[in-house]
């Protein structure tokens, strides 16, 4: 029996009682601001360009007004495709199909998800019926079409989710190479982190007379995340975190790593001592990739060791604890990491391990932030390499008293850079 007052909520906004009913299901007590801002712009035909940060329950307001909007068409037909959601990584596409399968469960709708890393052969069989949802990544959707597996001319609605990310990876020549087998009469959903110039500039030719929202500041995170560094010596890190999972008892962890290779010997120094770990990154199949996810969801897995773009997608809902065991090189990325935690209203904390060598990184994330991240000490790991110039990482209190609030967040570049590995 679907409760009364989230159907009302839901359906004020203009959908109907089978999404309302999968709303309910999924745990959804009432529309998040995004949410009440986006599904009616899209159930009313509108081109939608969206400043909406991860965790804000973005996800939902384009697939939920995007499947009513499905549910009273024709189905694809021929290998066609009605709505493509483009996503950066392979992990992402993987969540938001989760999503487009959840809330469309009470419909007759078919949706699909491809991406890289697994074979090709499957999806192919798979997308000649045609798919009325497709959530890709723009690589494989590519090869896709190449092999005649899949057409685009059928597309009503284009989405774009992480824009942001997607330029940054250095997609943009594979997007336009999409966008010109769609029609042009279509309606486009743009979703970044920020309004970058170049953000600015790609929705300048794909969106038309768009509905922009922004749903929190700029500059902001999540205030119900804690921020606090601990001060260590580069040596000592693993050695450190193994203390701090240990001794505080933390059962769901999520670490980042600057380098696979350093996401592998964290993961291996966790389960020597007793502690199920696992890394995931780039080089994992996708196999492996997709196990250690879905164990770490499910608690299996206590402690996941990630690389940034591996850890694109990772939704959990109240995941609470984000470790940096070493910070990451674009300052920016600070906060997309501790943006894991914290999310619809619930307390989250985010720890970064900074060792005197990191100096530089640092001073770039709280320039950036206009903020100094408060410095605790864990007695018996105090620091005993200096920098030059001398960084004072201890200047604060040592391990007890409870972390301050956390910093502004930073504008994200956007700058187009080819700065990871790309995802196909």
């Amino acid at each position: 029996m679907v409760d009364a007052a989230v159907a009302a909520a839901f359906a004020e906004l203009g959908l109907g009682q089978p999404i309302v009913q999968a709303v309910a299901a999924k745990g959804y007590t009432t529309p998040s601001p995004i949410q009440h801002q986006c599904i009616p712009a899209v159930l009313e035909g509108r081109d939608v360009m969206a400043a909406a940060q991860t965790g804000t329950g973005k996800t939902a307001g384009f697939t939920l007004p995007m499947l009513e909007r499905l549910r009273h068409g024709p189905h694809a037909r021929g290998g066609g495709v009605r709505a493509l959601v483009l996503t950066p990584t392979r992990e992402l596409a993987a969540q938001v199909g989760e999503n487009v399968a959840a809330y469309g469960r009470y419909l007759d709708l078919r949706s699909d998800v491809v991406f890289g890393g697994v074979k090709i052969n499957p999806q192919i069989n798979r997308l000649r019926a045609g798919t009325d949802v497709l959530v890709a990544t723009p690589g494989r959707l590519i090869d896709l079409q190449q092999q005649g597996a899949v057409r685009l001319d059928q597309v009503e609605i284009l989405v774009l989710d992480e824009a942001d990310r997607m330029l940054d990876m250095g997609f943009i020549r594979d997007i336009r190479r999409l966008l010109a087998l769609m029609p042009p009469r279509r309606q486009n959903l743009l979703f970044s982190a920020t309004f970058s110039g170049p953000i600015k500039a790609l929705a300048h030719g794909l969106l038309h007379n768009p509905v922009q929202l922004q749903v929190t500041p700029e500059n902001r995170t999540a205030t119900t995340v804690e921020h606090l560094l601990h001060p260590c010596d580069m040596a000592r890190k693993p050695e450190l975190l193994t203390h701090l999972i240990a001794s505080q008892g933390w059962q769901q962890v999520l670490v980042f790593a600057r380098t696979k290779h350093g996401a592998n010997r964290m993961a291996d120094k966790l389960t020597e001592a007793g502690m199920a770990a696992a890394a995931i990154h780039g080089n994992k199949s996708q196999g492996a990739r997709t196990r250690a996810l879905a164990g770490f969801k499910s608690g299996e897995l206590r402690v996941l060791v990630a690389t940034d773009l591996a850890a694109r997608g990772i939704d959990i809902h109240q995941l609470p604890h984000v470790i940096n065991l070493d910070l990451p090189n674009q300052a920016e990325d600070y906060v997309h990491r501790i943006g894991r935690t914290g999310r619809a209203g619930h307390p989250g904390h985010a720890i970064s391990l900074v060792a005197a060598e990191e100096h530089e990184l640092l001073r770039a994330i709280e320039r950036l932030i206009g903020s100094r991240l408060p410095r605790e000490e864990v007695p018996g790991f105090e620091p005993t390499v200096l920098s030059a110039p001398p960084l004072d990482l201890s200047g604060g209190r040592r391990q007890g008293g409870r972390p301050s609030r956390g910093p502004a967040q930073p504008r994200r570049s956007g700058n187009g850079n080819n700065r990871h590995t790309r995802d196909r």
